[in-house]
């Protein structure tokens, strides 16, 4: 393995050049069985974490979706718009606005956890359900050390 530090190391050899590749390949992969329900994949992350029935305040469900702040309040503008997601006030804290997912946004949810699923099943098929379980671990370990 060459040395990351060589100024003569091809960027495509980089763990972070790696990682941001794949997270867009998968993300692209995802966007287009998610286009079939005309939902990006932002959107079915926030769906995601609502599903739960949990409300979550926007600075959770930024951190949750992955999201920075100003796109996830155009975001959740537009979920409310499509009666996707609503706000209440948090009971414990009045300056606090809770998201929650409606009744439709779940039965999209459900939807699009079914297209979801279907693409980390094509995942699965290509390289195994060994591999893919090693990836995983592997990315969940990175995380948490990273963090």
């Amino acid at each position: 393995m060459s040395d990351p530090s060589s100024p003569n190391t091809p960027i495509t050899t980089h763990l972070a050049y790696l990682l941001a590749q794949a997270n867009r390949e998968i993300n692209r992969q995802l966007d287009e069985r998610l286009r079939t329900e005309g939902v990006p994949v932002e959107q079915w992350r926030i769906l995601k974490v609502l599903s739960d029935g949990n409300g979550r305040s926007m600075g959770d469900l930024a951190d949750a979706a992955l999201l920075n702040h100003p796109t996830l309040t155009k975001t959740i503008d537009r979920m409310v718009s499509d009666s996707l997601v609503y706000r209440i006030s948090d009971p414990n804290d009045r300056r606090k606005v809770l998201i929650f997912c409606s009744d439709r946004g779940k039965a999209l949810s459900r939807r699009l956890n079914s297209l979801a699923a279907s693409q980390e099943a094509h995942i699965v098929d290509s390289y195994g359900d060994k591999a893919t379980t090693q990836l995983k671990r592997l990315l969940e370990n990175l995380i948490e050390s990273a963090g």
